[in-house]
């Protein structure tokens, strides 16, 4: 197959893709994060599919992302998404963009009585196409460049099959008297937007083997779940980065009061006591001890 996609990665690659995106009237959107790794989803790359070429706007990179403001805005552009929340929350949080004319296939084939609503088995359903997605390319480092292959066409084939999926599944819609519907489901979709992350101050107890703690170890856990929390929302890092569940556990169930102390214990790593020892260890010798 002949490549069917471009890097945007320059103002002259860019200036070409928006033109060529800008003389159709339907186009298919993706994108790729990362909400693996960190604490608030990173955007690593917007795919756009104009006619039958892919383009990878690359947002780590020194284009000018706004420049797709008007297309995404255009009501006269159909953008056709798969489950599209999450890209439309995330284009909004970091760039303002606002959309008309959403057409999502995971809303559309739910309201047309489909079961499965992954991509890849409504590609293959209609169009008959195996989409192969691979769950390791899913979670890779989206973040560093240069993408690898593997990622890119992972990518490419994210948006090769939306329009041709809008075809069908449009005309399945109007045939099935569900259009008035579909519209609203749409809306919905459009009017999505991100929202931080809250604390759920009681999710402590939740860990597995906090039942087993006694009160003065749940109220040390507590002090710890919430501290990994703030943690990982100043820091921008996933909270297992920072510590993971068992750690917390652990370091609620034993009595650590001091930097050395935590050091003897070998509760957690050394490369964890080297980032966040001393704060843990200040922390620890406030918390309740039933030592």
């Amino acid at each position: 197959m002949p490549q069917d996609w471009l890097l945007v990665d320059d103002r002259d690659s860019l200036t070409h893709a928006c033109s060529d995106i800008g003389k159709t009237n339907i186009i298919g959107i993706d994108t790729e994060y990362d909400s693996f790794r960190y604490f608030r989803e990173k955007l690593c790359l917007i795919q756009i599919r104009a006619g039958s070429f892919t383009y990878l706007f690359d947002p780590l990179g020194t284009c000018d992302i706004a420049a797709l403001a008007p297309l995404f805005a255009d009501p006269n552009i159909i953008k056709v998404l798969h489950a599209g929340e999450n890209d439309i929350r995330l284009l909004n949080r970091d760039y303002g963009f606002t959309f008309n004319s959403v057409f999502d296939t995971h809303r559309a084939a739910s309201l047309m009585g489909c079961t499965h609503l992954a991509l890849t088995v409504l590609v293959d359903t209609y169009l008959g196409e195996a989409l192969g997605k691979s769950k390791s390319i899913q979670r890779s480092r989206w973040d560093t460049r240069p993408l690898a292959e593997e990622q890119i066409e992972y990518a490419v084939q994210d948006t090769r099959y939306l329009i041709a999926l809008y075809r069908i599944m449009n005309e399945k819609l109007q045939n099935e008297g569900l259009t008035q519907k579909a519209a609203e489901a749409f809306d919905k979709v459009t009017a999505t937007r991100w929202s931080e992350k809250k604390l759920d101050k009681g999710g402590y107890l939740k860990i597995k083997g906090a039942d087993e703690l006694d009160g003065h170890q749940q109220d040390r856990l507590k002090i710890l779940y919430c501290w990994r929390f703030r943690k990982a929302e100043r820091t921008n890092r996933a909270r297992f980065l920072i510590l993971s569940d068992q750690d917390l556990i652990n370091l609620a169930a034993h009595h650590v009061d001091s930097l050395e102390s935590l050091h003897r214990s070998g509760l957690i790593s050394p490369a964890k006591i080297e980032s966040y020892g001393k704060e843990l260890a200040d922390l620890l010798n406030t918390a309740p001890s039933s030592h």
